[in-house]
């Protein structure tokens, strides 16, 4: 499997819980270093909580299921 599948697997895992709350979660880019760039939409784009959701819930999920990933970033 591709590494971006394995990405968007994960993603697929976290999905639930942002929409709940309105927001969500796309793939932007993965680079060769393993660095995982997201664009976190709707709800979860203006939240102030949306810095801790990408480090502690969505690269901590990415990076439980996909270890080539080293760190997850907003743009």
């Amino acid at each position: 499997m591709a590494l971006k599948e394995q990405i968007e697997d994960a993603l697929n895992k976290v999905r639930p819980s942002l929409q709940a709350d309105g927001g969500d979660v796309q793939l932007v880019d993965v680079d060769e270093e393993g660095i995982v760039r997201v664009k976190l939409t709707g709800a979860c784009g203006g939240c102030p909580m949306s810095q801790m959701t990408l480090k502690m819930g969505i690269e901590k999920i990415l990076k439980q299921n996909v270890p080539e990933v080293k760190s997850v970033e907003s743009v």
